[in-house]
């Protein structure tokens, strides 16, 4: 069923247009990916559907009994009120109900100490019946628990419930602002950017709760993995246009390529046939007979009729990248022995970790990753030596020169111009060849003058990186670096990353990225941090292993405590033989419980298949004009959305075993 129609929608600012034309339709519990370069207009998309910004042309058509959540870029918290306040003030209507109803019951309560009855004590407590189920079928038994559990979910424990908002970091009022969207539950989810300052554990509960959203989520992201694990359809933003493609990010990457190869091999055909059509229209007229110029003109005409392919869109420039270091390091970079670090003193003192040891050699690249809060920002700058260690030891290599990238930007001058900010770091070069140099990162014509404290999280990201790319540096120490980026800029960012000879240490949640640039994981804790080898998939592929690793040395711990508390009491103990078996078993379980999971995977890719048909078949012309088989379809998917829904219910439950 469609829920959302768009047709010809247009933004414009001034000269400048944002969107020209834009026609789609969002079918009822899709989960669309809006991407596009930065400043492409996927904002202003948004705005434009929640209402909060007018068109300049063209209509939307949005259900009437349907609500919207739009999760903004800047959020509309009262800074007077704390985290509680803001969260329980979505429930409010529940809080009036529980009021109505204690009012309610101590009324029939003192009319029953009175022993009074008739037709009014009946009323009131027919009302109250009717209160209480009202009460029960919006979740009211259930509501505070949820409430709880999602703030939980999203880092906020009970320490944060009375924390002022005017407190919360900027990272900390976006998760806030997810987590109140999220408990209201609207029909259809905007979300921008919603990865951000989010931790791994928290996207990946994220993404288990959108998994299993009932309603429908439009969402602008960068985050490749995030895309893949979400969405079902991508809209992409280019050039002022919108395109739609079926499937994940992974799949919309592979149908673009293809559909530009067609579309330039059509345009590309179709001009050498043109060329050759004029070409004998031409020989046909310098011939001078009557016949040949009665065909010359009959060839005119067939030619100007011909249906145009347009020729496809050039490529948008890509900034370019490349990082080089003035001289190389010694073999050995970095060594850690036993690092601690805390804030504070005696009963005010807050540790972030400690026994830190790590032995780190030239061309490595290392990814930091851990939960937010546990330092991994603060390690970084114990390391380029902006902050002291409160024990342990850091030996700096031979010959280490270390460049930073900070994702707060704070190393930028917000009163400088692009170009001044370039020059006072830069001064041996020209402003010719700056401004070159600037356009390598499509700071362009007169964008070079922009005051860089007017300058998008984007542009600010691409001067931060050109000026680490310039200052030639040998180690890199890159704090969330790809957070800003768009997807094309990230892209290149990783090529650039991996043909740098040096060595690299990175803090980062992005976990495309940390599939193809790391050589080893850091897992960063209180207690120290844990190696792996490799990349993401392969930390998670061994976290896993060493938890389930945990838990069977429990069972084996605890199996031991039992066996002593029977020897106690007299009652037979498990020998070796049995201990193997239970252990076979366990093994046993853990198989049959992937396959359960694979079944389910399956079963969910096969419906959400037959629903995508289904989908495309309603937007075929003869069927939208056949009521009989329009009825007969979107009965055919709501069975199966039904059937998805259950799934998804079985896949989670599964998870959680």
């Amino acid at each position: 069923m469609i829920i959302l129609s768009a047709k010809d929608l247009t933004k414009t600012y001034g000269v400048d247009v944002i969107l020209r034309d834009v026609s789609f339709h969002i079918n009822e519990g899709d989960r669309i990916g809006i991407i596009g370069a930065n400043g492409a207009g996927k904002t202003t998309l948004l705005k434009m559907l929640s209402g909060e910004l007018s068109c300049d042309g063209g209509d939307f058509f949005l259900q009437s009994d349907k609500t919207i959540g739009y999760l903004k870029q800047s959020d509309n918290f009262r800074s007077e009120h704390t985290v509680i306040e803001e969260v329980e003030a979505i429930f409010s209507g529940m809080a009036r109900m529980e009021e109505e109803m204690l009012e309610l019951a101590a009324a029939i309560s003192e009319k029953a100490e009175k022993g009074e009855s008739g037709p009014e004590v009946d009323r009131m407590l027919a009302r109250y019946d009717q209160m209480q189920q009202e009460y029960r079928d919006k979740g009211g038994y259930s509501y505070k628990s949820e409430m709880n559990g999602v703030l939980s979910s999203m880092a906020f424990g009970e320490e944060f419930y009375n924390k002022k908002i005017s407190t919360l970091s900027g990272g900390e009022r976006t998760r806030l602002a997810l987590a109140c969207l999220l408990l209201k539950k609207p029909d259809l989810l905007f979300l921008d950017e919603p990865t951000n300052h989010l931790d791994i554990g928290t996207l990946k509960w994220l993404e288990q709760y959108l998994k299993a959203y009932k309603g429908t989520i439009l969402l602008v992201s960068h985050d490749r993995y995030f895309l893949d694990q979400i969405v079902n359809r991508i809209f992409e933003v280019e050039n002022h246009r919108l395109e739609t493609y079926e499937g994940s990010y992974s799949q919309y990457a592979e149908q673009k390529k293809q559909r530009r190869e067609t579309q330039l091999r059509q345009y590309q055909n179709q001009q050498k046939e043109i060329a050759r059509q004029e070409d004998m229209i031409r020989r046909f007229k310098e011939r001078g007979t009557e016949k040949l110029a009665k065909r010359a003109a009959s060839r005119e005409k067939r030619l100007a009729a011909m249906e145009r392919v347009e020729r496809p869109e050039p490529l948008r420039g890509k900034m370019k990248l490349r990082f080089h270091q003035n001289f190389k390091s010694g073999n050995d970079v970095l060594l850690a022995e036993d690092l601690a670090k805390s804030f504070g003193y005696g009963m005010n003192e807050k540790r972030l970790f400690s026994g830190v040891n790590f032995d780190i050699k030239r061309g490595e690249r290392i990814c930091i990753v851990g939960p937010n809060g546990v330092g991994k920002t603060t390690l970084l700058k114990v390391i380029r030596g902006e902050l002291s260690p409160t024990g342990g030891r850091l030996k700096v290599g031979y010959n280490v020169e270390f460049g930073y990238y900070d994702q707060e930007q704070s190393l930028l001058n917000d009163a400088n111009t692009v170009l001044e900010e370039l020059h006072d770091a830069y001064r041996l070069y020209t402003d010719t060849e700056l401004r070159s140099i600037l356009g390598r990162f499509l700071f362009q014509g007169e964008d070079v003058f922009l005051k860089v404290g007017s300058l998008s999280g984007g542009e600010k990201a691409r001067l931060s990186l050109l000026k680490l790319m310039m200052s030639g540096p040998n180690v890199l120490l890159l704090d969330e670096p790809t957070n800003h980026l768009d997807i094309e800029s990230r892209e290149v960012f990783e090529d650039a990353l991996l043909e740098f000879p040096g060595t690299v240490l990175v803090v980062s949640h992005d976990r495309y990225f940390l599939n193809k640039i790391p050589t080893r994981i850091f897992e960063l804790g209180q207690e120290g941090i844990t190696s792996y080898l490799g990349t993401y998939n392969y930390y998670v592929e061994k976290k896993q292993e060493i938890e389930s690793g945990k838990q069977y040395l429990e069972t084996l711990a605890r199996d031991s405590a039992q066996e002593k508390a029977s020897e106690a009491s007299d009652t037979p103990q498990l020998n070796s033989s049995e201990l193997r078996k239970l252990k076979k078993e366990e093994e046993a379980r853990q198989r049959r419980l992937k396959r359960q999971q694979e079944d389910a995977e399956k079963r969910i890719e096969k419906l959400e298949a037959e629903i995508s048909e289904i989908e495309e078949e309603l937007c075929r012309e003869e069927v939208m004009v056949d009521p009989e088989r329009l009825r007969e379809l979107s009965g055919q998917m709501e069975q199966l959305k039904q059937e998805l829904s259950e799934e998804y219910d079985k896949w989670m439950e599964l998870q959680e075993i």
